[in-house]
């Protein structure tokens, strides 16, 4: 095995010192190059993946409350092929467990969303949440430190100001470079439910956090205050018949946001016709079909995504078995519907009484919008093209991640005779899955979360 092509590096105990190492395995398939980052603990499992707006930095948040940073190596001269692979930038605690000793609720530390703010400067800024608080997060680079202080020894205890004899001029020393994460802004106490969003406005002045029923706005500046501006939550909880499952802003217009429900329905709103946006200006809903009516029915509609497209012309959701594109001047049905796994519809007697039918699986929109990416079980991976309506289905997974190996698409079989290269639906490994996905917003790298193990997947250099 040549070793520039299978590298092992431990950057400072990363994992805040939990012991995990990174594996960097560089690998020819189907045009693409990947990289696997993994870990071994049940903290470690990723809860959330975010690119930045320029695709530069790629965040993770997993259940134990951490978040990394991972960073693209920049275009060498000597190594032009070395471009695209990311590496450890920052780690930090992001979240802490604590307890709501008025109601005896442990408030767990997993992160369940990150949102990138736009770049101001050379620093970075993230917002990062759990169920109750969401932080914000400046992450910066240091690479001198101050010496000469007068009233300050080089170790820093304070100096006897009887001894000063002479003014001296502090200078900056180059040191190695450091990159520190630190809070910025703290938002809380302002959820009873938990959050399952958060979205950043385009006007990079206010973002909303969302839970079960009600969503919030906030501005970045204000932390003791914000503005419900949906409350779905009835006068009598016994009446309650849906909760929120995500929400998201317009991608230009800062007055306008969608939010998704449990009952199948997407509800588009504008601010500007009212202070509490409980009336919503567009319903999007399809009509069940009453011939496929069945006990699961509800449940497999329940929205766990929904995402605009970059232009803002399209939003896409994805239930439990389908992604559908809704057009938002048409709310009558669906634009595209794409099945993802249909072939689990006889399965979900199983799946209901293992809970898998609850899994709350994401979807993403490439940087044209005319490619839609999801994930599935044992995992799978979905892919599908807007233009030519064709579909694949690939696999994440160590046991193909070897040097050259050539990541084939992979087929379900559903019954009858199976051939060589295809997978028994009786064989896929449910709890082996692809709930969080990301797309770098201007080239063909995504980003795919396996459990505990991160996958990057890039075009190919040639």
């Amino acid at each position: 095995m040549d070793k520039s092509q299978f590298q092992k590096i431990d950057p400072y105990d990363w994992f805040c010192g939990l012991g995990s190492h990174i594996t960097i395995i560089k690998c020819k398939f189907l045009k693409l190059y990947y990289i696997i980052f993994y870990a071994s603990l049940s903290a470690d499992i990723i809860s959330t993946v975010e690119f930045n707006s320029t695709g530069e930095l790629l965040a993770t948040g997993d259940k134990g409350g951490r978040v990394v940073v991972f960073q693209r190596e920049q275009e060498s001269k000597n190594q032009p092929h070395r471009r695209g692979e990311y590496n450890v930038y920052s780690t930090f605690q992001s979240h802490e467990p604590e307890f709501d000793y008025l109601k005896s609720l442990e408030i767990e530390e997993k992160i369940n969303k990150i949102r990138w703010l736009p770049q101001q400067n050379a620093a970075y800024f993230l917002l990062s949440t759990n169920d109750k608080t969401v932080k914000l997060w400046k992450i910066s680079e240091r690479d001198k430190r101050p010496e000469g202080y007068n009233l300050k020894d080089e170790e820093g205890r304070i100096r006897d100001p009887t001894t000063i004899t002479s003014l001296r001029v502090p200078v900056l020393r180059p040191m190695d470079l450091m990159v520190e994460a630190t809070p910025r802004r703290i938002f809380s106490n302002a959820h009873t439910y938990h959050i399952n969003s958060i979205s950043v406005n385009s006007d990079y002045e206010t973002y909303m956090s969302t839970d079960d029923l009600r969503i919030n706005l906030w501005n970045l500046e204000i932390t003791n205050r914000s503005f419900n501006i949906v409350d779905i939550k009835p006068a009598n909880m016994e009446e309650l018949t849906e909760v929120i499952t995500a929400a998201e802003f317009h991608p230009n217009q800062c007055n306008t946001f969608v939010y998704s429900s449990s009952k199948g329905s997407i509800r588009l709103c504008d601010m500007r016709t009212s202070a509490l946006c409980d009336n919503h200006s567009k319903l999007f809903e399809e009509p069940e079909d009453p011939s496929n009516r069945s006990f699961f029915s509800e449940i497999i509609s329940s929205i766990s995504d929904v995402k605009f497209s970059h232009s803002g012309r399209y939003l896409m959701t994805r239930d439990y078995l389908t992604v559908k594109v809704w057009d938002i001047n048409m709310e009558s049905r669906p634009l595209e519907t794409y099945q993802v796994h249909d072939y689990l519809r006889s399965k979900l007697c199983s799946l209901y009484e293992n809970d898998f039918i609850f899994d709350k699986f994401e979807c993403v929109w490439n940087g044209t919008d005319s490619v839609l990416m999801t994930g599935s079980y044992n995992n799978f991976f979905r892919m599908f093209d807007r233009n030519t309506k064709r579909d694949v289905t690939l696999e994440a997974s160590r046991e193909n991640s070897k040097p050259r190996a050539i990541l084939k698409p992979r087929k379900v079989c559903v019954g009858g005779k199976r051939r060589k290269d295809e997978i028994s639906v009786d064989s896929l490994d449910f709890s082996k899955k692809i709930l969080h996905t990301a797309w770098h917003p201007n080239e063909n790298i995504i980003a795919v979360a396996a459990t505990n193990n991160l996958y990057i997947f890039q075009d190919k250099v040639n």
